[in-house]
């Protein structure tokens, strides 16, 4: 792949599963979608198994097919909504020791339009700092979406540095808080994500969190790879 022709909004993944089509045309065509469409990996990885570009490109009712991949992509998990990493650039943060979660909080509602586009397709914004009021107690979402496809809130928690239990912990109660308190008849489960600056594998494999099906963690990045970087991640997966 041309590194002139890549889409920055697409992740490593997003990259990964490309190289592996081997029509250049079809692949240029994936990445191109992908990134309009904010596809996430497994959307994209479900048009390219069922080839979705050669159907279009045989097929004379083209409104039909392209009807009925909008379609199927709509029954998907959650997981399929949930990115990792995210990538923060446009926040134009440095990462020094004095930055304070609140500091990125801040930011990304200043540049609420661009967060939306990083989060993907569904995500609209409910409000920063949402109480919780139980027992007398008061408990405090860093972030509240609503994804319009996935028919469910999605709380947002901001941590700096590595992912604790007690991250974890906070959230899930966060979730059967909100899930108790606010969530209305229609709704499906909320969703937290933990939206952290790295991640430990360790906590995500023997925590809730996986069980992948309301609470998630992702990482943050708050500046691109360089060109070099980037070369050299392509080189890699080669």
């Amino acid at each position: 792949m041309k590194r002139d022709t890549l889409r920055p909004e697409l992740t490593w993944s997003h990259y990964r599963r490309l190289i592996s089509v081997e029509n250049e045309a079809a692949r240029l065509w994936y990445m191109n979608e992908a990134a309009d469409s904010v596809w996430s990996t497994r959307q994209m990885d479900r048009q390219i198994s069922t080839l979705y570009y050669e159907r279009l490109l045989a097929s004379k009712e083209k409104e039909t097919v392209v009807a009925e991949a909008n379609e199927k992509l709509k029954e998907v998990a959650p997981t399929q909504f949930i990115r990792d990493p995210f990538v923060l650039e446009f926040l134009d943060l440095k990462d020094y020791p004095a930055l304070h979660e609140s500091d990125i909080e801040q930011a990304l509602i200043d540049h609420l339009q661009q967060f939306l586009l990083e989060l993907g397709r569904g995500f609209c914004f409910v409000g920063r700092q949402r109480r919780m009021r139980y027992d007398d107690e008061d408990f405090y979402v860093d972030l509240v979406f609503y994804h319009s496809i996935l028919k469910c809130h999605v709380l947002i928690d901001l941590k700096l540095g590595k992912l604790t239990h007690e991250d974890v912990g906070q959230m899930d109660s966060y979730i059967r808080m909100w899930d108790a308190l606010y969530k209305n008849e229609d709704d499906n489960p909320t969703l937290g994500i933990i939206l952290c600056s790295q991640k430990s594998e360790a906590i995500v494999k023997y925590s809730v969190l996986n069980d992948g099906k309301q609470l998630f963690a992702s990482r943050y990045k708050l500046y691109l790879p360089t060109e070099e970087e980037f070369k050299h991640m392509l080189e890699s997966i080669e």
